[in-house]
């Protein structure tokens, strides 16, 4: 060795060992994404038609008198898995369809669970069906309300000319969708604004489809009653009959807009123009009337070309796409053990 160098004592060398850090199971932060909450809403404050509230009374009956209809009345001899209720409900955005799923799970007296599009779907092969899987999972065990919005992206149809892995993976969802859908125990709530969407599969498998449609006059001085508060304080030409009468059009969620933006117009006023005047309300629903009409709707002239779908069974397919659909099926199945019951 050198003279002045020093030796290094490597006797003692670093630990090759890391701490692992303990993971959770992938199942297990699957089900914790789905949390059931308690409902805010009751349906003594649901503002819709009475149409619509009959409907959704006779869906109801069938939940709560469950025993009487399936065992006294013998309906489990046509209907021998008639545990699930499925319920549909559809119509424009703001007219109640969130609303009322919250109020039947605190009218049944359970939690309830809402899954959002985006908690479903995901960019990495095989996890959309198994955020799916988790979801009635969880419902399952929680005894809770399963509330499905933006349904049209979940219930799709499924796809014909599948050219690429993502095409297979939609239809592989749907059809997870579709089986958990079958051995669910529960009841479960969709709810879309396109329900021309959905495949007929799902069509078939939903009890009841109830249309939400915009507030006629009387629903909509209802509306104005329940969603401009008492301690607002407005100009005295301002009542809940005036205000159906100009927010002809308007959904519930419009009018809660039309409230927040006449509300905040006048805020900043002092004196005796502190109040919100009629003119403030009209500026509000033209406001809100303007949007309806230019965002969010696509021009005729820059609409996308109409894309005309059928829908095939497996015995349809080619015997190479066919080959392809089992293989999938198959793999699915080993992965994900929900499935193979």
């Amino acid at each position: 060795m050198p003279v002045n160098w020093k030796k290094i004592d490597d006797s003692k060398k670093p630990s090759q060992e890391k701490a692992i850090p303990k993971l959770e199971a992938p199942e297990m932060q699957q089900l914790e994404t789905f949390l059931p909450k308690q409902p805010q809403r009751c349906l003594a404050d649901l503002i819709v038609s009475e149409s619509i509230l009959d409907q959704i009374q006779t869906t109801l009956n069938r939940i709560l008198h469950h025993d009487t209809l399936y065992n006294t009345w013998n309906l489990k001899k046509i209907d021998p898995q008639g545990r699930r209720t499925a319920i549909n409900f559809f119509g424009p955005p703001g007219t109640g369809k969130t609303f009322c799923a919250e109020a039947i799970a605190h009218h049944l007296g359970k939690s309830i669970i809402t899954v959002n599009y985006s908690e479903i779907e995901s960019k990495y092969v095989g996890e959309t069906p198994k955020n799916i899987t988790a979801a009635f999972k969880k419902a399952q065990e929680a005894d809770a309300v399963l509330f499905f919005d933006e349904a049209d992206s979940i219930l799709g149809k499924r796809l014909t000319n599948v050219t690429q892995s993502a095409d297979h993976g939609v239809n592989i969802s749907r059809s997870v969708m579709l089986l958990q859908l079958d051995d669910f125990d529960g009841v479960v709530i969709f709810a879309s604004n396109l329900p021309e969407n959905y495949d007929g599969a799902f069509v078939r498998r939903i009890l009841a489809h109830i249309e939400f449609e915009l507030p006629d006059e009387a629903c909509r001085f209802r509306l104005w009653d329940y969603l401009l508060p008492d301690q607002v304080p407005r100009s005295q030409d301002v009542s809940a009959k005036w205000l159906a009468t100009q927010s002809e059009g308007l959904s519930g969620g419009d009018i809660l807009n039309v409230v927040k933006l006449a509300a905040s117009q006048a805020v900043v006023r002092s004196g005796d123009q502190w109040q919100v005047f009629q003119s403030d309300f009209q500026a509000a629903i033209n406001q809100v009337r303007r949007g309806k009409e230019k965002v969010g709707v696509v021009s005729a002239q820059n609409a996308p070309p109409m894309i005309r779908e059928t829908i095939l069974s497996p015995d349809e397919l080619s015997p190479e796409l066919r080959d392809r659909y089992e293989a999938s099926v198959l793999q699915l199945s080993a992965n994900t053990p929900e499935l193979d019951a």
